[in-house]
């Protein structure tokens, strides 16, 4: 998101690092206060239609993922919904539990304990399947918006021109890491699944990341001095 939402950086995305492996994948939850009568996304949608303007969700920040996700949802669906952004997800939930905001697109871990005490009313999760804490939680895709997925997700790199041997071992040891029983349950438990895979999973990866948010920064006209 950096490259597309600064228009100055001190390093090169790409050709500043080599990529080692990606190490977590985790989704994210749409999430709405009580006082919004929708029961799912197809009903968020028909009520922002209706409310043009009405309706308003929060996010951790400019150029966030909570914020282009709700972006991303905007440009999918044709809904105008207002963002309202906060320094940081902490004051944005604050602001979402006391009716203040109406929908958030949330970290699973930040926000299903909201969910959990009825606090918060779940709508759906971001990713491509879903969250095995919540097995009767839908995706947004399955929902209606295909093609619909936002990942927050973790990895590791080293400086460009970094020795092959030296990714190449760090790749195999980490590989080894993210498949211990604990590892996985640790990330199950929170909504996120191990990456793993050889280098080039990440390189392509970020490539590919860089040019979907690209198209929704460049939609939504998001820029960051």
């Amino acid at each position: 998101m950096g490259p597309n939402v600064y228009k100055k950086l001190p390093y090169d995305a790409v050709k500043d690092f080599e990529p080692v492996i990606l190490t977590v994948v985790a989704q994210n939850i749409l999430v709405v206060h009580p006082s919004v009568p929708a029961k799912n996304v197809r009903e968020l949608i028909s009520i922002a239609q209706a409310k043009r303007g009405g309706l308003s969700f929060a996010s951790s920040g400019n150029g966030t993922i909570s914020h282009l996700a709700g972006e991303l949802f905007r440009s999918m669906t044709g809904v105008d919904i207002v963002h309202v952004p906060y320094k940081g997800s902490s004051p944005a939930l604050v602001d979402l539990l006391s009716g203040q905001i109406d929908l958030m697109f949330d970290s699973l871990s930040s926000s299903l304990p909201q969910v959990r005490a009825g606090k918060l009313r779940a709508l759906a999760v971001t990713g491509s399947k879903r969250f095995a804490g919540m097995k009767d939680l839908p995706t947004i895709n399955e929902s209606g918006l295909k093609g619909f997925e936002v990942t927050t997700w973790l990895a590791m790199w080293a400086p460009a021109r970094t020795p092959p041997e030296i990714i190449s071992r760090l790749n195999t040891d980490i590989n080894k890491i993210l498949q211990q029983p604990d590892m996985l349950r640790l990330m199950a438990d929170n909504g996120a699944e191990a990456g793993g895979g050889p280098p080039e999973r990440l390189g392509n990866f970020v490539k590919s990341e860089i040019a979907k948010w690209g198209a929704v920064v460049k939609a939504a006209n998001i820029k960051i001095e």
